[in-house]
């Protein structure tokens, strides 16, 4: 009898320190915010064999708007409303579009004639913006992106780079091109730090996970989340409880269009690879373990919270 009551205890009973516990609906509002790291990574894939041209700003635009609206819909009737959130994602959301509908504009006709000039492969500028934009994203996986030396990258433009050479046309576009983005992108950022530090305080660097044997363990947030996660799972380690939550956890996998799956809340084709997409899944925690030893290395992301 008594260990029947220890085991009701043990699947009953929140261990998770309080500190460490976070909204239950966080899990789904983060995915827009992890949409502006998905798609400056497909970015950074595409302009390595790809004119930035051709990159369809407008139909990411598009993708982000509709997957706020599934987490939305995921969310709506089932956690109370969160304005902060929400207004959080309208800001990022809003901006985001503005600057990728100007983006798409430029490149499709100043951007395209200046392509058209080029007869040499590409340019020093176009070799380093290429290289740019994987640091970025290899920087934003971990750490908020106003965070990011632009300015850095600004000097290393005007530093590393020839001021003629072939094909200068193209080169002095990029020049400018490279030189505005960069340029406005620091000072933007700067603002946007300057008021984050002043507003909030530091998040906690670490989630905190209850496995089904009532172990905590300390793992760590955001990309590396995900990493130590599958590391357990691989293990036979279920997990039972996630920064406090027993509920459903967001997770994202890139898999072949038309895949069979369960718990998908919203499909999203990945534009630039033919024959790919995007699942959402809303997955209990209890089943995580499972999801993750199932879909493996096809996992994008696991969102904790």
């Amino acid at each position: 009898m008594k260990n029947l009551l220890a085991a009701l205890l043990l699947t009953t009973v929140v261990s998770t320190p309080k500190e460490h516990v976070r909204p239950a609906d966080q899990t789904y509002l983060t995915y827009p915010e992890w949409f502006l790291v998905f798609s400056p990574a497909e970015y950074a894939t595409f302009t390595r064999d790809h004119n930035p041209s051709d990159f369809p700003f407008i139909g990411h635009t598009r993708q982000f708007w509709q997957g706020y609206n599934a987490v939305w819909q995921a969310t709506r009737g089932k956690y109370a409303f969160n304005g902060g959130y929400h207004l959080m994602i309208m800001v990022i959301g809003t901006s985001t579009s503005v600057e990728y509908l100007m983006r798409s504009g430029y490149e499709t006709v100043v951007g395209r004639l200046a392509e058209m000039t080029r007869r040499h492969g590409r340019t020093q500028e176009e070799v380093l913006a290429a290289r740019v934009a994987q640091e970025y994203v290899d920087f934003i996986r971990v750490l908020p992106w106003y965070e990011f030396d632009f300015t850095a990258r600004l000097k290393q433009l005007w530093t590393t780079t020839d001021l003629w050479g072939r094909d200068p046309i193209r080169k002095w576009e990029r020049k400018y091109f490279l030189t505005s983005e960069y340029g406005v992108k620091a000072v933007y950022g700067w603002m946007i730090r300057k008021a984050t530090k002043a507003t909030y305080e530091d998040p906690l660097p670490v989630t905190v996970v209850i496995d089904s044997r009532g172990q905590l363990h300390e793992l760590p947030r955001y990309e590396a989340f995900m990493k130590s996660a599958t590391a357990l799972a691989k293990q036979g380690v279920e997990f039972r409880e996630i920064a406090g939550n027993r509920g459903d956890i967001l997770v994202s996998v890139i898999v072949p269009v038309a895949s069979k799956a369960d718990h998908v809340i919203f499909r999203q084709p990945i534009i630039t690879e033919e024959g790919r997409e995007r699942l959402l899944l809303s997955v209990p925690v209890a089943r995580l373990s499972e999801t993750l030893r199932r879909y493996d290395a096809s996992v994008e992301h696991v969102f904790d919270f």
